[in-house]
């Protein structure tokens, strides 16, 4: 029989995979190699089938079909290290979580970092407000020192605090000094500050501060005490007991003003009041009569969290209060003296002052010394009218307000 072209050209078989120009570099390479091996050699059969004698005469090889040229191969490099690998997105649940994450986590992107302090008075702060804010100066360091001091006053003591302001010597500043500090905490902190006349008779501190619709003092107070001790009593209620300062942000609870009164007050009476009113207020600045022996006195000075030891710029008034430093040292208030703060208030002439002696022996005693300025607004004896103090004075008691608040 006589052979054509046609029956030397092998064919595919069925359902065979075919050179395809979109595979990957190599892989037509790859299916010409293994085509070959797939395929039985000629002349074998079927195992068992008879045996054709043509077959045996070995047979032309068939020629193989072209094969387009491969596309050179691109030798390899090793991966660049300098570029960021491309993040991929996964279609599937969860893919995109590579770690364990928390609503902290989330919740960290309210932590915004703080400002550059910007100088807000002065000539820095003019400049500021001048240029429309692009020129920011950074605060002078006078500026830098009031604000650490309203900081100080301004942050949080964790609980209820009472501040103690003492000397047995009449005239010696206290009723003042307490008004001053519940003014500086008052309008740093916003309220929520008692300044409160533990005078075992008569006090003065409802007399020195502003008035208000209503005369009622502690003992007022003390009278309708069960009022407030059960879940039934507001701060509203309160306020019908204790007289609002206005723009001061605080309040006063006044002591008996009149001279025939009866019976002192106790320890008990003291403890009954605090726990009550303890409810409405996070800071005591508290008022202090001149017994020493009194039981509203030492009830005061065992609840106190900070001592203030006032004085004016006299001999006799510093030795008054450095003997009251001995009774409580010997009655095992050691640590209570040694975290004192001592506020000299001075006089309006410092003419006979020897007020280099008194600062030595109280710096060497308590925690802090430091000067009150004279005001005559103060020294007059008239309800204080708060906004018409100096600004000396106001910047003295902030310094004095922060170097009580740093023992709270």
């Amino acid at each position: 029989m006589e052979h054509t072209e046609e029956d030397t050209v092998p064919l595919h078989r069925p359902g065979a995979p075919g050179w395809s120009p979109f595979a990957p570099q190599g892989a037509n390479r790859e299916h010409s190699a293994t085509q070959g091996a797939d395929q039985e050699p000629a002349g074998h059969g079927a195992p068992g089938a008879p045996s054709d004698t043509s077959a045996a005469t070995p047979a032309e090889p068939a020629p193989r079909p072209e094969q387009p040229p491969s596309a050179p191969v691109a030798p390899s490099l090793p991966p660049r290290t300098d570029i960021a690998p491309v993040q991929a997105f996964p279609d599937h649940y969860g893919a995109l979580e590579r770690a364990p994450v928390t609503a902290d986590d989330f919740a960290s992107r309210r932590v915004v970092p703080p400002r550059p302090p910007v100088a807000e008075t002065g000539l820095r702060g003019a400049l500021h407000r001048i240029t429309f804010g692009l020129l920011a100066l950074p605060p002078s360091p006078r500026e830098r020192a009031h604000q650490h001091n309203v900081e100080t006053v301004r942050r949080n003591f964790g609980g209820l605090r009472q501040i103690t302001v003492v000397n047995p010597k009449g005239g010696a500043g206290k009723t003042v000094a307490v008004l001053m500090l519940a003014l500086t905490f008052g309008r740093a902190r916003g309220g929520y500050v008692l300044a409160w006349d533990n005078n075992e008779t008569q006090g003065t501190l409802g007399m020195r501060a502003q008035q208000d619709f209503h005369v009622r003092t502690v003992r007022d107070l003390l009278r309708d005490l069960d009022h407030f001790k059960g879940p039934t009593g507001r701060v509203g209620d309160l306020s019908q007991y204790v007289r609002a300062q206005g723009g001061a942000m605080f309040d006063v609870l006044a002591s008996d003003e009149s001279a025939t009164a009866g019976e002192m007050l106790t320890a008990g009476s003291f403890g009954e009041l605090r726990e009550a009113i303890s409810r409405f207020y996070k800071l005591f600045v508290v008022d202090t009569g001149n017994n020493v022996r009194a039981e509203n006195w030492q009830a005061a000075i065992d609840a106190t969290d900070q001592l203030v030891v006032t004085m004016s710029a006299r001999n006799d008034s510093a030795e008054t209060a450095a003997r009251m430093l001995d009774h409580l040292e010997q009655t095992g208030r050691r640590e209570l003296v040694r975290n004192a703060v001592t506020v000299v208030s001075m006089p309006a002439h410092r003419k006979d002052v020897d007020l280099p002696a008194v600062q030595r022996h109280f710096a060497a005693r308590t925690r802090a010394v430091l000067l009150a300025p004279y005001e005559k607004l103060l020294d007059s004896g008239e309800p204080i009218r708060y906004d018409a103090l100096s600004k000396a004075t106001l910047s003295a008691w902030l310094r004095i307000g922060s170097a009580v608040a740093e023992g709270l």
